[in-house]
């Protein structure tokens, strides 16, 4: 099997679609690939990293956590998206801290390199506005969660943004839900979400298959 060059994996991101040939290769000879293991921190919250990290294979998790150690979930991080671009641009440190939920491998761009790119390629410079402006929207809708739904609404609006359509257009998710990580997600207790989740069962909202996966019916849209 052969080994895929740098610039055979820039060509596989989203974000240097674009690119021409020239200012791919440039950036091929500048980035580092990375390997994490899980658990381990890709940028961390409160700290400078100087780079802009793409993920390639794996997941990572986005959480921030406060004085006394609280931590809430963010996102999740999967192939094709990145992280470290605010950094780069308002030099500030890290707002949140990205860690591998499972091994992860990463493409590390430098600021140099990432300053570089922005002026010479336009539609490199809107994917990346583009992208700003997604996670603003979805800070927005997390905002709105907390502030208005109850802890129904949450825990069903979690469940279907972690959800994906199968081959039989049923909207499922394959891992095992953590009701842990549901928790930090809506600022609600573990034991409130798995009373809440055995409901939703119960009702006829979601399925729990003996394998880990949960089936959403189409009904739970109109809780969350």
């Amino acid at each position: 099997m052969s080994i895929l060059s740098n610039l055979d994996l820039i060509r596989r991101v989203p974000l240097f679609s674009t690119l021409t040939q020239a200012q791919a290769e440039s950036v091929a000879d500048a980035v580092i690939k990375k390997r994490f293991k899980r658990g381990e921190c890709i940028v961390e919250q409160g700290k400078k990293s100087n780079m802009l990290a793409i993920v390639l294979t794996g997941r990572a998790r986005v959480v921030t956590t406060d004085a006394r150690g609280r931590e809430v979930i963010l996102a999740t991080m999967n192939p094709g998206d990145y992280v470290g671009e605010m950094s780069l641009i308002d030099n500030q440190p890290h707002s949140a801290t990205v860690r591998a939920e499972v091994q992860t491998d990463v493409l590390i761009l430098g600021r140099v390199e990432f300053a570089r790119c922005l002026p010479e390629n336009t539609s490199m410079a809107y994917a990346v506005m583009k992208g700003l402006v997604q996670r603003l929207r979805h800070a927005d809708r997390k905002i709105e969660s907390l502030a208005l739904m109850d802890v129904y609404g949450r825990v069903a609006r979690a469940l279907l943004e972690f959800a994906q359509p199968d081959k039989n257009d049923e909207l499922v998710i394959r891992d095992r839900v953590s009701r842990q990580d549901v928790a930090k997600m809506i600022g609600a207790s573990r034991e409130m979400v798995s009373r809440v989740m055995k409901d939703l069962e119960d009702r006829g909202f979601i399925e729990l298959r003996e394998d880990g996966v949960t089936v959403i019916k189409d009904r739970l849209s109109s809780i969350g």
